[in-house]
């Protein structure tokens, strides 16, 4: 199929260029392809091919319009569409696995002249492209949340290898199944929306957007004083319970060293939880939480020998 591909090809780039000429001069053409660059894999490998045809002859013998789809060196005929006037569409089956199509569309009509004669005409697109992808976004489960909220997206051909970014900033991605992913939404700025991006090696997506809200969270102690190898406990509170998959608290700490926690996730349902925290190294220094409230919330930190 790639052999005959390249061979349709070097058939019709002299005709694209013949084309790129006469809309370069100003003329215009007739024949419109409507048939969109990405196309979303589906289980019946068909793919629709379309166009719009609307021949200027003033006097067109009825009759006489033929539309045709040229894939692989091999000619289909288009039919009429119920989508609007002048439409020509044909669903195309493409093997699976396939990725591209690589085609074009030729289209002929006959006129009488001012003479009585008969005239034949024919149009043609240059050589078209359309993709098909499995991977794919349907929805995200919600369109706003706080930071720390877990969102799910809905699609097909997530991979563990996806990776999810709000407004640029990275979120941590839980790869669920391939029509699945969650991400937990990064401590970004509050009252603003936020473009979301699912990327890997194949490339980047775009998933939606989400607003971030404004949230607060209260922590107690406000301050912990440690020895080495003694746990205190540390409760975080939110305004309201969290959601499905519980709100992931960002904190992040500057003696890393000298504090020993787990992260700290409130169940869904909960308003608080309580993570031990172990004393380390002796230093000193903050915890800090990221995206609440007007700015950052501060935990002083001494862990003693």
């Amino acid at each position: 199929m790639q052999n005959n591909r390249r061979s349709l090809a070097s058939r019709i780039l002299p005709v694209a260029a013949a084309i790129g000429l006469l809309l370069a001069t100003g003329c215009s053409t007739p024949l419109a392809n409507l048939t969109p660059t990405a196309l979303t894999e589906n289980p019946s490998q068909l793919y629709t091919i379309s166009v719009r045809y609307t021949p200027k002859a003033a006097q067109l013998i009825p009759g006489s319009v033929t539309v045709n789809l040229i894939i692989d060196q091999q000619s289909h005929p288009m039919a009429k569409s119920a989508a609007g006037t002048d439409i020509y569409a044909i669903d195309y089956p493409v093997p699976a696995g396939a990725t591209d199509l690589a085609y074009y569309v030729l289209a002929s009509h006959d006129s009488v002249d001012s003479k009585g004669q008969v005239v034949h005409h024919e149009d043609r697109t240059e050589l078209l492209h359309s993709k098909i992808s499995g991977r794919y976004v349907l929805s995200l489960a919600t369109n706003r949340g706080p930071v720390g909220a877990r969102i799910g997206i809905v699609g097909a051909g997530f991979t563990a290898q996806d990776t999810i970014s709000v407004g640029g900033t990275p979120a941590r991605t839980i790869f669920e199944s391939p029509n699945s992913l969650g991400f937990y939404v990064p401590a970004v700025a509050a009252g603003h929306s936020y473009k979301v991006q699912i990327s890997n090696s194949a490339g980047t997506v775009v998933a939606g957007t989400i607003g971030v809200d404004q949230s607060n969270v209260s922590v107690s102690p406000d301050s912990l004083h440690l020895r080495t190898g003694e746990t205190q406990r540390l409760t975080f509170t939110v305004p309201t319970m969290a959601t499905a998959g519980g709100l992931l608290i960002d904190v992040t700490t500057d003696v890393s060293e000298s504090v020993i926690m787990s992260e700290v996730i409130i169940p869904a349902g909960a308003s608080n939880v309580t993570v031990n925290v172990t004393g380390g190294r002796p230093g000193s220094g903050m915890l800090t939480l990221h995206g609440y409230g007007t700015g950052d919330i501060t935990v002083p930190v001494v862990v003693s020998p």
